[in-house]
């Protein structure tokens, strides 16, 4: 007899590693979702590439905040040359450390979500027939290459797989809210969701948590 745990499981993109690792505002209803994946009665499927691509976004939100922190440097060594403002060069340099702390911080979350969703997730191989895929659908609907090649990876995996109860947590309602993209999905028998928070409520209600 088939395992039931093994009859539901939920896809996950970019914008979900990053939410825990940003402690966003739905970062909560994630940590739950990863909780319910531990008991083992559900399962969350991740394309490789959704691995990669959060510390894309890191990265480059830590150049602009480097370059931030080194412009007000430079203004605060300029600052510091006045008497009238010798006062407030102290809470400016708090500023200034507090973006260079932010930085590490969010790259040890960042890390350490990613160790944890490694050892509860399944990957899905980022395969040349994926990437092949993801050239037709970047242009037939009109998808960044990244997220074509996560949409290709979701869609591989739906067609391979004899699981049921599944869904498509994606808070990028901006590109993947297309009705060829959800109706390719629910054809699938993938419900396409554009919240965690509803994910979370989703999921826990078919498992009967």
């Amino acid at each position: 007899m088939q395992n039931i745990n093994k009859l539901r499981f939920q896809c996950i993109e970019s914008n979900f590693v990053l939410e825990l690792a940003l402690l966003q505002k739905q970062h909560e209803s994630c940590k739950k979702i990863m909780a319910l994946c531990e008991t083992g009665k559900t399962q969350l499927i991740l394309p490789a590439y959704s691995l990669i691509e959060p510390y894309e976004t890191t990265i480059r939100y830590a150049k602009e905040r480097t370059k931030l922190s080194n412009e007000l440097g430079k203004e605060i060594r300029q600052l510091s040359r006045s008497k009238p403002y010798q006062q407030q060069i102290d809470t400016m340099q708090e500023v200034t450390a507090f973006l260079v702390r932010s930085q590490e911080d969010e790259k040890e979350r960042l890390r350490s979500t990613l160790n944890k969703l490694l050892t509860i997730a399944e990957v899905i191989p980022l395969k040349s027939e994926i990437i092949s895929s993801a050239l037709t659908y970047q242009a037939a609907s009109d998808l960044s290459p990244q997220d074509s090649i996560v949409y290709a990876s979701v869609l591989d995996h739906l067609r391979t797989s004899t699981s049921t109860h599944r869904c498509f947590l994606n808070r990028n309602s901006k590109d993947f809210d297309d009705p060829d993209i959800v109706d390719t999905l629910k054809n699938l028998a993938c419900k396409m969701l554009f919240s965690f928070d509803h994910g979370y409520d989703f999921i826990a209600n078919q498992i009967g948590a």
